[in-house]
């Protein structure tokens, strides 16, 4: 079993300001990044949590810190974005923010980013439109973990889609789903804590399923099935999703795709694209009669009759939210690997993780 602490969320955002900060990146960046990171293990994503920050950030050659984003061409409601090998996360809050802004005059707005890296949950930056009243939706690629139906070789990344929508009383609604079966930093985890995946996730390099999560490394031996897993179980629907944010992230804004994209944490830039959309709900209806509907159909969902002994029908983002609550109360989690390698790079860098955990 691994061991679990718990910590503060302020103590882990100023180890980690203080750790980005070491690698070049300016405070008001660090704060982007170290917000983006640690609003994951907040809602129980840790695939994509502080596990990441080590193996992505203990080098700075795959991102340029120093080198902001800049716009290659914009309308009223659009805009191309080149991320200069920049932050993920910096990128697509900048990107963000444009859409939110441009959707406030123009009701809708569309922004790509190309040449960007790892940028942390889609989930972030599409609920950066719930304060201003909108839908938010956000994609990106990624690099090759997943194969298409009947190959065996991984070709598509996996591509995640993230839409948030306001409501009224009921949690927002926010889906963020990888088009793969399960994310690479769910197997990643698996390692961590040498355990067995459940059959239905990946394929070994023979292209059989395989429960066990050393036989997937990126891009040498197995990959990653997409939603739905087999022919037989409909995962060429996830392969057909995963193509699709594909082609609205990498085509439409002239970026690199599939195997072209290096891991976040080579010695070159990562080079993935991510797409983000604002939809603002006062240009189609009044925002409260738009918010009282929604609260309506959650409600409509929620009170379907439970098959089994179900007590709950959630929905999407319902039971992040819970786990939000509860570890803001009770301290973020971090398995034991995790926090031994913060506390390694840590001292490496010169930033100390003295952080006192809060159930020890």
């Amino acid at each position: 079993m691994n061991q679990i602490l718990r910590f503060k969320k302020e103590d882990l955002v100023n180890f980690v300001e203080k750790y980005l900060s070491k690698l070049g990146a300016s405070a008001e960046d660090a704060k982007i990044i170290s917000n983006v990171f640690i609003s994951a293990d907040l809602r129980g994503v840790e695939s994509h949590g502080l596990q990441r920050l080590v193996a992505y950030y203990s080098t700075k050659q795959f991102f340029n810190p120093t080198i902001p984003a800049k716009i290659i061409s914009e309308s009223p409601t659009t805009a191309l974005i080149d991320g200069q090998k920049g932050s993920g996360q910096v990128n697509s809050y900048y990107a963000m923010n444009l859409c939110i802004k441009k959707a406030k005059e123009f009701g809708m707005a569309s922004v790509t980013v190309k040449n960007s890296n790892h940028f942390g949950i889609a989930g972030y930056y599409s609920m950066m439109a719930l304060e201003h009243n909108m839908i938010g939706i956000c994609m990106t690629n990624s690099q090759s973990w997943i194969v298409p139906t009947y190959g065996k070789k991984s070709v598509l990344g996996t591509n995640p889609i993230s839409v948030a929508v306001p409501s009224l009383h009921e949690y927002p609604y926010v889906l963020d789903m990888a088009t793969s079966a399960v994310s690479y930093g769910k197997v990643e985890i698996a390692k961590k804590k040498n355990v067995e995946i459940p059959n239905g996730w990946a394929i070994d390099e023979n292209g059989n399923t395989t429960e066990n999560p050393n036989d997937i490394v990126p891009r040498k031996k197995g990959a990653l099935l997409p939603l739905g897993g087999t022919e037989i179980t409909s995962g060429y629907k996830g392969y057909g999703l995963a193509m699709l944010v594909e082609i609205l992230c990498s085509a439409l804004s002239g970026g690199i795709f599939f195997s072209q994209i290096g891991a976040p944490n080579s010695s070159e830039s990562a080079g993935v694209s991510h797409f983000f959309m604002a939809m603002n709900v006062d240009s189609f209806r009044p925002i409260l009669d738009f918010k009282t509907q929604m609260d309506a159909m959650i409600q409509d969902i929620k009170n379907t009759p439970k098959a089994g002994n179900n007590e709950t029908i959630f929905i999407a983002g319902e039971k992040e939210f819970e786990l939000e609550k509860f570890n803001l109360e009770n301290g973020i989690p971090l398995i034991k690997p995790v926090y031994e390698e913060m506390i390694a790079d840590g001292k490496r860098l010169g930033v100390s993780f003295d952080l006192k955990p809060i159930n020890n």
